[in-house]
This record gives structure tokens, C-alpha cells and sequence, in this order.
């Protein structure tokens, strides 16, 4: 699990929580039933509205792969691209058949079956170049589901307020009721905008980020299968490959390569 998600989540909640104790005032305060059903389930509701229901069905497992799933790591695809070149090179493609059965990231092993069966450059780039963007457009999809709950929340937020308010105008015959009775009110606007900015922005903004790491990810790949079927040097592959990671990246690709040399002496 990536940490960076719950570990925000939390922060942004405990600091919350300890702000409004020091003003004061006190977290059970937020413990309201009415504006806590009326965010969440207004919010689900009107997002569900415009989208499709097979995208909507999606929802929960996405939201948990949303907090849980950690992305793949580009240093360690490197290593196991530039094995792949140099096994090539010593014994041509067809002694990668059975390895790539036993890769486990799907998008390597069906680039290098396509190079071990023959396929044309051009062709195998425009299979894998499709899969990409079928990835980009789902990722899209699921990040404007959470991005489109950021922006109902507040509004739903409102209502819950204004419909409290007016309880509030409906009950002013009774003036030792009114300040509770307006605090609760505001509670929802409160878990509107917490929600938002602390829930649904922050989810849809790492499915985002987390998109454009596996994209980046699939586009080195891509560059490395083809470089396998062209025969390439495996040092060109794997200097062509660093360049796609950073600094820091491309240190622990070294470190990993140097390791396994030493495993292996």
C-alpha cells in the first residue's frame, strides 16, 4: 500500500480535529446523521446520475484501488527489459518464448509475444499504442467520477444548510433553540466541503497522478520490446531505457543491475 493517500487523509482530518478543539469547539459536534446522509448519499447520487451505470458499478473497487494500489516501479522493468535484450541478442528472439510466459505485467508479456511471433514494428506499436490509450481513457473516467463528487459535495452542503435554515426561521418563536439549532444547520456545508477537499479531490487527483506513472511506465516498455525485436546492443537498450526515468530512478536501476551481478559471481 502507498502510504502518501491515508497518510494525507489523515492529516488533513487529525488537523481538523485539533483545530477545532483549540477553537473551542468540539469534534462530536460533526456527529450529525441528517447532513452526513444528505452529503454522501446526494453527492453518490447526483454523480451516479451522469454517468453510466457500468461505470458507476465500478465505484468501489476503483475506490480502493485508489487508496491501496502502489504503482509499478520503472527501475525494476529496466532490468528485466535489458535480461530479455541480451538473451535475444545470444540466442534470437525465439529463446524468449518461454520467458515471456512467466512475466507477470501483462502489457511486456503480450509486446515481447508479438516480437517472438513475428510481428512487424509498426504493427506491434500501434497494438500496444491502442492499449495505452484504452488505459488512459478508463483512468479518465474514473478520475472525473471522484473529481465530479468534489463538485457536488459543497452544493449538496448548501442544501442540507439551507434546508436547516429553514427549521430555523420555522422554530423563531423559540429563541433559546436557535443557536443550537443554526450550528447544525451549518454542519452541513462543514461535511460538503470537507468531503471535497479533503476525500474526493485528493482520490481523483492520485488516480490521475497514479495514470500518468503507468503510462509513463507502458511507454518505456514499448520503446524496449521494439528495441528487442530490433536486435539492439543491450547496453543502447538500457541507456535508451534510463532516459525515460529520473535521477534518482535511474540509481536504483544501477544499484539493482550491480546487485544481481554479485548475487550472481
Amino acid at each position: 500500500m502507498d502510504p502518501a493517500s491515508v497518510g494525507g487523509i489523515g492529516i488533513a482530518l487529525v488537523a481538523l480535529m485539533v483545530s477545532m478543539i483549540m477553537d473551542g469547539g468540539k469534534p462530536t459536534a460533526l456527529i450529525a446523521p441528517p447532513a452526513i446522509l444528505l452529503t454522501f448519499g446526494g453527492t453518490i447520487g447526483a454523480t451516479v446520475a451522469g454517468m453510466l451505470m457500468k461505470d458507476a458499478k465500478n465505484l468501489p473497487k476503483v475506490l480502493k484501488a485508489a487508496i491501496t494500489t502502489k504503482v509499478s516501479a520503472p527501475d525494476a522493468s529496466v532490468g528485466t527489459v535489458v535480461a530479455f535484450a541480451e538473451k535475444a541478442r545470444r540466442q534470437g528472439l525465439l529463446a524468449l518464448e518461454e520467458d515471456a510466459r512467466g512475466v507477470d505485467d501483462a502489457f511486456l508479456r503480450k509486446g515481447i509475444e508479438m516480437a517472438v511471433d513475428g510481428s512487424d514494428p509498426e504493427e506491434i506499436r500501434e497494438v500496444l499504442e491502442l492499449d495505452i490509450e484504452a488505459l488512459k481513457t478508463r483512468h479518465r473516467t474514473t478520475a472525473k467520477f471522484f473529481a465530479d463528487m468534489a463538485g457536488y459535495a459543497p452544493t449538496m452542503g448548501i442544501i442540507g444548510t439551507v434546508m436547516g435554515l429553514l427549521h430555523v426561521l420555522q422554530n423563531l418563536n423559540s429563541p433559546g433553540t436557535l443557536g443550537p439549532m443554526i450550528a447544525s444547520a451549518f454542519t452541513a456545508t462543514l461535511w460538503g466541503v470537507m468531503q471535497a477537499n479533503v476525500f474526493w479531490l485528493p482520490i481523483s487527483n492520485r488516480l490521475k497522478r497514479a495514470s500518468q506513472v503507468e503510462v509513463h511506465h507502458m511507454e518505456l516498455l514499448l520503446e524496449g520490446i521494439l528495441a528487442i525485436q530490433a536486435g539492439s546492443n543491450p547496453r543502447a537498450v538500457e541507456q535508451r531505457l534510463l532516459s525515460y526515468l529520473s535521477p534518482q530512478e535511474q540509481q536504483l536501476a544501477l544499484d539493482a543491475k550491480e546487485a544481481a551481478k554479485k548475487a550472481a559471481a
